[in-house]
């Protein structure tokens, strides 16, 4: 449950999403390995946040490259 949260607040929040998608992504795995040793339920919930947090990762990490590209490619005189 709190990889989906986490993978959720790294599409929406600008920047902090990065970092929040990849701590969602690590604890999405440390999630599905355990459902999948305790024989437990939520492993839907597990994988939908782990699918949420690279959508999140990718989303920003597109946005910083862009800003970065933005920004050495303006030249200021």
């Amino acid at each position: 449950m709190i990889s989906l949260t986490l993978g959720i607040l790294s599409i929406v929040i600008p920047f902090i999403g990065l970092i929040l998608g990849i701590i969602g992504v690590v604890l999405s795995r440390i999630a599905t390995k355990e459902i999948a040793k305790r024989n437990e339920n939520g492993k839907g919930l597990a994988i939908f946040g782990l699918i949420c947090n690279v959508i999140g990762i990718i989303i920003q990490a597109f946005a910083v490259f862009s800003i970065i590209a933005f920004y050495s490619l303006t030249i200021v005189s």
